[in-house]
């Protein structure tokens, strides 16, 4: 037997970027390449828009039930953004990662700091653009936002990028597939960690070094 009936606990990937470095589009891009790694799907109070599906891009929740949630101490984190509130459920992270899967959570910095305090074991990435200039390009080419618009969201990079240091990896989103292919390594190695290998295959261990006879 080469793992136990209980798998090991899986790994709390926090992805944070600047709006325009591309994280969404790798995160996506990285689902589709892994096995057994999950984006978490966010709790928030504003309506679903359309097309949108509860518990598929959303939990949608009344505010009522989202401040409930708080006082009970049930999200890793929570935010009010432009009078929305928005949360990760610990329940359901805890759940997946108890399950064995290896969970991604798409956060800002502000949330990035409170799952780390709440789980300290996280392992923790910063997506950035390969230059300021490139940046203004691609949030330009969108096509969605006014000039004074872009320039807000370059000054709000600005400050996302001062707290790359808290993160444990930097990946620069220079080339796309580079990018993508950091990433899986990254997420390769976690799983290759010696305390997760370890328990996977105890029962291998165990034979190997001649234990139980």
């Amino acid at each position: 037997m080469s793992s136990e009936a209980t798998p090991p606990r899986g790994t709390l990937f926090i992805v944070s970027a600047p709006s325009g470095a591309g994280k969404t589009s790798l995160v996506r891009a990285l689902l589709g390449r892994l096995p057994g790694l999950e984006l978490s799907v966010s709790s928030t109070t504003r309506p679903p828009r359309r097309g949108e599906s509860d518990g598929v891009d959303y939990h949608f929740l009344d505010e009522g039930a989202f401040m409930e949630r708080i006082e009970a101490g049930r999200f890793l984190e929570h935010a009010r953004v432009f009078g929305n509130l928005y949360g990760t459920s610990r329940d359901a992270v805890e759940a997946r990662l108890d399950a064995g899967a290896d969970v991604i959570l798409e956060i800002d910095w502000q949330g990035a700091q409170q799952v780390r305090q709440a789980l300290p074991e996280a392992v923790s990435v910063f997506i950035l653009p390969p230059s300021r200039a490139e940046l203004r390009r691609r949030l330009s080419e969108r096509g969605q936002d006014s000039a004074a618009v872009i320039e807000r969201r370059l000054a709000e990079a600005v400050e996302e990028i001062s707290h790359y240091a808290e993160y444990d990896y930097l990946v620069v989103n220079d080339a796309f597939e580079q990018a993508l292919s950091q990433l899986h390594s990254l997420v390769e190695a976690q799983r290759l960690a010696r305390e997760r290998q370890g328990r996977a295959h105890a029962a291998t261990l165990a034979e190997l070094l001649g234990e139980g006879r």
